[in-house]
């Protein structure tokens, strides 16, 4: 089976290169390492990688101006940001573009691993649980949900988040059934447990909603569903999120 190509563009050369050999411990190809945004591209158009993994600082041209122009050209290639950078508007503006996931440094090896397989599997016609009834974009949408209510991608919550709602589209009736089947399935994908889940989700919609960010939140889902210091549960959230999905076609 052929490996998967990966280009690495990231603030220098060493640290393109480190990222560029953990990644060969997960059996992908690199098709590329370096500091330069436009070597970068001058090497993709070249290679036809099918990954990007870019930082936001970079020689030239930055992470995203780089994702701008491959955009542009019509490149189909995937691509994750990976920056230490956690300002709202670099993360939004990355994700505008068209970069599949942002996640923040210090990062885990092999979740940007299973990121990468996740992307392509979604390519190649392979599925993971019921993904083939979704929309290819479901990540970004929900991403871009979770960003402008003022759910931050660094914290763990977010990450666990995002696959409850991908759950709730999959099994609506999961939402009944939170504490003995949404958590704990959330628990065994990410290797712990149900509480810690509960608790960081909780603590992601308690981040968005301490920001005071009220009337953005209801413009997101089109209804004045909140006022003031009110709080939805973790299910009413995750409900929400993922009727919004549905309604929309996810």
């Amino acid at each position: 089976m052929k490996k998967r190509s990966v280009y690495v563009l990231q603030e220098s050369r060493s640290v393109a290169e480190e990222l560029a050999d953990s990644l060969r411990e997960y059996d992908f190809e690199i098709a590329g390492a370096s500091c330069d945004g436009l070597t970068a591209i001058a090497e993709i158009e070249k290679t036809e990688p099918e990954y990007l993994i870019t930082g936001v600082i970079s020689f030239t041209l930055d992470g995203l101006e780089v994702i701008k122009r491959l955009k542009a050209a019509k490149n189909k290639i995937k691509i994750i940001v990976v920056s230490a950078i956690t300002r709202e508007e670099v993360i939004q503006r990355a994700m505008d573009l068209g970069a599949e996931y942002y996640m923040v440094k210090p990062i885990d090896k092999s979740v940007l691993a299973d990121r990468l397989n996740e992307l392509g599997d979604k390519v190649t016609g392979k599925t993971f649980r019921n993904d083939e009834k979704r929309s290819p974009n479901i990540d970004e949408k929900i991403s871009k949900i979770f960003i402008s209510v003022g759910i931050p991608p660094h914290i763990k919550g977010y990450v666990y988040l995002r696959e409850g709602v991908k759950m709730a589209i999959d099994k609506p009736q999961i939402i009944n059934n939170i504490t003995k089947q949404l958590y704990p399935g959330i628990g065994e994908k990410y290797s712990t447990s149900a509480s810690k889940v509960e608790r960081a989700i909780r603590h992601a919609i308690e981040v968005a909603w301490n920001r005071g960010r009220i009337e953005s939140i209801n413009s997101v889902f089109g209804v004045r569903a909140y006022v003031g210091s009110e709080k939805p549960t973790n299910g009413e959230f995750i409900a929400l999120v993922a009727d919004k999905m549905i309604l929309e076609g996810a």
